[in-house]
């Protein structure tokens, strides 16, 4: 498959003519990339083989080492076999959901998910950014967005691995909420919170500024490293999973400009009116 083809994933359930032989439901198989050297895994997991295999063949094109999966257990199954960097993921598969995909491999080993969905529907975002996905596209989506989205999400793990060899003493404490930098853990309100990588970045790069706005525009550039409008959407849902999380009031919304994070007064910690932040 040539890769400027597919530059749009195509439809679920449409035919393909590409001349592919049609991968059986349940089965996965592995390839290798086509660039010398390669070593960043990606397992796609997607029934539709029309789907999966344009997906599969630009990740290839762009040097991913690459395999599928067409149904939930086999997704759990070679994820566990095979230690992928980053799992492109659908919601809608059969045996069990993207939704639990998701949920046994993070409890496996924590890996980045780009998880896609058939269904514009943001609850179904927040369900699947709520049990550890870092990232989501709706069908239809372009092809080069997906691999932008990929090779972001992987220089976010990267930049933690780094930051994990040479961590910054301390941590940032806003009122009752504490973020530990080195160890990348959150405790609100004296209770340890689970946030994925994309999270932690997110609520970071808010606290490095607290109650300052941060448009959306410049919220894509420092956690995402890519400036497109069309992702706005994304930083307003990863905004709403993470106030699920760390509690609403925390995050303030700017109506058409972007957010901030505020710190109530009274809380433990604060340290003026007008600071609330500090090392410790």
């Amino acid at each position: 498959m040539d890769r400027n083809h597919h530059e749009q994933a195509p439809p679920q359930n449409g035919h393909t003519d590409s001349g592919h032989a049609t991968p059986e439901r349940g089965a996965h198989h592995t390839t290798t990339a086509t660039t010398p050297g390669a070593q960043r895994r990606v397992l796609v997991v997607e029934d539709d083989p029309t789907i999966v295999e344009a997906i599969a063949a630009r990740l290839r094109a762009e040097g991913f080492l690459v395999q599928t999966a067409a149904d939930g257990p086999a997704a759990v199954e070679t994820a566990a076999a095979w230690h992928p960097d980053l799992l492109v993921l659908d919601v809608m598969l059969p045996g069990f959901d993207g939704l639990e995909v998701c949920r046994r491999v993070q409890a496996q080993r924590p890996v980045p998910v780009l998880m896609l969905t058939a269904r514009d529907d943001e609850t179904d975002m927040l369900v699947g950014l709520g049990v550890g996905a870092d990232d989501y596209m709706t069908k239809p989506f372009s092809m080069r967005e997906l691999v932008a989205r990929a090779h972001v999400l992987l220089r976010r793990i990267e930049r933690a691995a780094v930051a994990a060899t040479t961590p910054r003493p301390g941590s940032v404490r806003l009122g009752d909420l504490e973020i530990d930098r080195t160890q990348r853990r959150v405790r609100a309100a004296g209770k340890d919170i689970h946030l994925t990588p994309t999270e932690f970045d997110l609520l970071m790069c808010l606290a490095r500024s607290p109650r300052a706005v941060l448009t959306r525009e410049q919220l894509l550039a420092e956690v995402w490293d890519w400036a497109d409008a069309s992702g706005t959407r994304t930083v307003d849902s990863h905004v709403k999973a993470l106030r699920r999380k760390i509690g609403a009031e925390r995050i303030r919304t700017v109506h058409g400009v972007g957010y901030a994070l505020e710190t109530p007064p009274g809380f433990a910690g604060e340290s003026g009116p007008a600071a609330g932040a500090g090392e410790v």
